[in-house]
């Protein structure tokens, strides 16, 4: 009906194929609308006393700015309040015609601001903290409104409306409860115990409606104080009681296009003479194309009937077999109706295959209830059937995740199948940016908003997990990392998603950027992993969790003297002899710790810290070492090179002496295979070739030219192309040109200088090679 298939599935006629909408870039119009919501101080003043914004002398906004900066708004994560409302208090420099406001903390004198720029629809949809005081303003200013939504949670009417001292009873008497003469579409959910006088006022001077939804409004009663809506096409009445008593003043309503009649509780929606109640219906109104009885019983038992030569398996709808609905919600009715044979409609909302799933996803995405049922069901669909429609799932599952964010159910089985859709369109996913960012975006929010729910953030990392990290997630590196410290000390003690959190920690410490390890220091990583070392001593414990923890510090204190510093001031040292003493044949944990003590050594003003006869034993100890192969001994040689580099006036132990420690480190050195495989990643040599420089300590030197020898031979391809852009090649050749280097000092300069050599000349030779193919 609106949309042609797409490449990526078998598109529905009523959705369009995520992966096809966001192929493109973000806009630059959207860039600037996302910044100026983070940053509105730049188009605003900002007063410090109220808390109000104002709009900056000599702008003006037209309509378009305006009503794109309020849904932007309201579409983050940071409510629409009375500070911001403030900003389109002058209509004369700004202008509003569609204010939609879900979810909103504005005040009735914010309302009133808004009904000021004579609007033509207003949604106030669960704006809680609007009072009775608003119906007046809807009626100084509402001449001009068309649409007008007010949803549940709202105290706008009284419950009783004699009983509310506040509910303007004067204008009760003189025959409305609001003017809005215009008005064509109207919704009111969730008002209960309303007296029919109510209902009769309310609508009595609406005679232009065309759209009427009283949702979750209780009891009706006999509804003909509505039959003279005769312009009325549209007509919710989902989840209301006693459907049955209102169907005569229904059928009158001959115009009506659409009809809902649905119900989402157990205890209703269950007729004596259901078959011939929807029968009345249908053939009362001709004009029907779209019909919702889910969660009813109106769909009769599945005895076919015959009707004009046409069968149909549900009766009342016999009429209708030769005009099919448009639409036809049979979502949850009884006997299984979604499941027959017959049914006079072209899109079924149901539960009988992944088409029906989906319709029923896209027609209850305002109904918790029936969504959670819905997003239940799609999740099963991914984990146990192949899906054909992956964009328009993708499509429902973030609209249901974004507009229910503190609904816990949807949130879950959302996240849940996130995960699947992922797994199973990774390819898909690859160039398509906007998407990932939706997806992540979505995810993130779900789970700062459950974070302390297990099941959540066990579904939000599991998907996490596959993306490409740090790359997909760095335009929301903070929060991420936030939600991810919560499930480090906020969830149970070796639960799942404390592994899980860890591990994805560990993974961005790993690959981000020097400015981004340090914002993971101020945001408390190295705090938090101390508690987690502290506490797995305190009960005796080395589990994965440990290990992890001392690998999230080694690669957050990488080239980043402020997170050594931390380490140091959080008495990281003091639990590093710990678990050493406690733990000492743990061979990953050894390297780990090692590794962080490294980047310690490497900053010179801290050397010092390290310069005590404990530290100094532990670390000449260790240079026997053969846990993991030589990356605890290769890491105690690296921590007492940088220490001994300062010269032997800054080594004021004597036990153990310096010459004593750097003789055994020279011999293990020498014990070392030169073609050793490694467990270890340099972004930069600069620490190494520092110490090239350091001819005072020719131990020093040994070192670090072992270091890039082993390097450069065993991963030509990553570390000789970063010997020869910072420098070492000349730095090592001007080692060769000294008289005093040992004969394996030079012996392993030359290893260098040759891989280096070798490996220019096997790049020369593919790139001719390719050039003569």
């Amino acid at each position: 009906m609106l949309q042609s298939k797409c490449h990526h599935s078998n598109a529905l006629p009523f959705e369009t194929c995520s992966f096809c909408n966001s192929a493109a870039p973000e806009t630059l119009l959207e860039i600037c609308f996302d910044y100026i919501n983070k940053h509105l101080e730049t188009i605003c003043k900002y007063d410090s006393l109220s808390g109000d914004l104002t709009l900056m002398n000599g702008l003006a906004l037209p309509v378009e700015i305006c009503e794109r900066l309020l849904d932007v708004r309201c579409n983050s994560l940071t409510p629409v309040n009375s500070n911001f409302i403030n900003i389109f208090k002058n209509t004369e420099c700004t202008r509003l015609k569609r204010v939609r406001l879900r979810k909103s903390k504005i005040q009735d004198r914010d309302l009133e601001i808004l009904l000021q720029h004579k609007l033509i629809e207003l949604d106030i949809s669960q704006s809680p903290d609007l009072t009775s005081n608003c119906i007046k303003y809807i009626t100084e200013h509402g001449s001009s409104l068309l649409s007008l939504s007010i949803g549940e949670n709202t105290s706008i009417f009284p419950n009783e409306i004699y009983g509310e001292p506040k509910f303007n009873e004067e204008q009760f008497n003189q025959g409305f409860i609001f003017l809005a003469p215009s008005l064509k579409k109207l919704s009111l959910r969730g008002l209960n115990s309303l007296q029919p006088a109510f209902y009769m006022q309310l609508l009595n001077n609406l005679s232009n409606l065309t759209y009427l939804d009283l949702s979750s409004c209780g009891d009706l009663h006999n509804f003909t104080y509505a039959t003279h809506l005769v312009n009325l096409t549209s007509l919710i009445l989902y989840n209301v009681d006693a459907i049955d008593k209102m169907v005569p003043a229904i059928c009158k309503l001959v115009n009506l296009r659409h009809l809902d009649i649905s119900q989402s509780r157990d205890e209703h929606g269950k007729y004596d003479k259901g078959n011939k109640i929807l029968k009345t219906i249908v053939e009362s109104l001709p004009k029907l194309t779209s019909l919702d009885i889910s969660g009813t019983n109106l769909a009769g038992r599945g005895v076919a009937e015959t009707m004009n030569g046409y069968v149909s398996d549900i009766p009342g709808l016999s009429s209708r077999v030769n005009n099919p609905f448009q639409y036809l919600g049979l979502y949850e009715t009884s006997h299984d109706a979604c499941l027959r044979h017959d049914i006079p409609a072209k899109l079924i909302a149901g539960n009988a295959n992944e088409d029906q799933i989906l319709v029923a996803a896209l027609a209850y995405l305002d109904r918790t209830d029936m969504l959670q049922k819905v997003m239940n069901e799609l999740f099963h669909l991914f984990r146990f059937e192949n899906i054909v429609h992956v964009g328009q799932a993708l499509n429902v599952v973030l609209e249901a995740m974004g507009r229910h964010l503190h609904e816990r159910h949807i949130q879950i089985s959302g996240s849940a199948t996130l995960f699947y859709i992922v797994k199973s369109t990774e390819r898909e996913l690859h160039n398509d940016v906007n998407v990932k960012r939706k997806i992540i975006t979505t995810l993130l929010n779900g789970m700062s908003a459950h974070r302390r729910d297990d099941t959540m953030m066990r579904n939000g990392c599991l998907t996490l997990c596959q993306f490409k990290i740090p790359v997909d997630v760095l335009f929301d590196y903070e929060r991420l990392v936030n939600i991810l410290l919560h499930s480090v000390d906020g969830m149970a003690q070796e639960s799942f998603v404390q592994r899980i959190g860890i591990y994805l920690l560990n993974s961005l410490a790993c690959q981000v950027d020097g400015t981004q390890k340090v914002k993971l220091g101020e945001l408390g990583a190295i705090d938090k992993m101390i508690w987690l070392i502290k506490e797995r001593l305190e009960r005796g414990i080395c589990d994965d969790v440990l290990e992890v923890a001392w690998s999230t510090m080694w690669n957050v204190t990488d080239e980043t003297p402020e997170n050594c510093r931390k380490f140091l001031k959080l008495e990281g040292m003091q639990h590093f002899l710990l678990c050493l003493e406690k733990f000492p044949d743990k061979e990953e944990l050894l390297r780990n710790m090692m590794g962080l003590l490294g980047n310690v050594a490497e900053v010179k003003e801290l050397r010092h810290y390290l310069i005590t006869p404990e530290y100094l034993s532990v670390f000449s100890r260790l240079l026997d070492s053969r846990s993991d192969g030589i990356e605890v001994s290769y890491n105690a040689a690296g921590v007492i090179s940088h220490i001994a580099s300062d010269g032997p006036e800054v080594w004021n132990v004597t036990e153990p002496s310096r010459a004593y420690v750097l003789k055994k480190m020279v011999s293990a050195i020498d014990r070392w295979n030169i073609n050793s495989q490694r467990n270890i990643n340099y972004r930069s040599f600069e620490p190494i070739l520092y110490l090239v420089q350091v001819y005072h300590t020719p131990e020093c030197q040994q070192w670090a030219v072992w270091a890039l020898a082993n390097l450069t031979r065993v991963y030509p391809e990553k570390y000789c192309t970063l010997v020869e852009k910072e420098g070492g090649l000349r730095l090592l050749q001007e080692l060769l040109l000294q008289r005093a280097p040992s004969f394996r000092l030079r012996e392993l300069a030359a290893i260098v200088l040759q891989n280096c050599r070798t490996y220019q000349q096997d790049n020369w030779r593919v790139i001719v090679e390719a050039l003569e193919g």
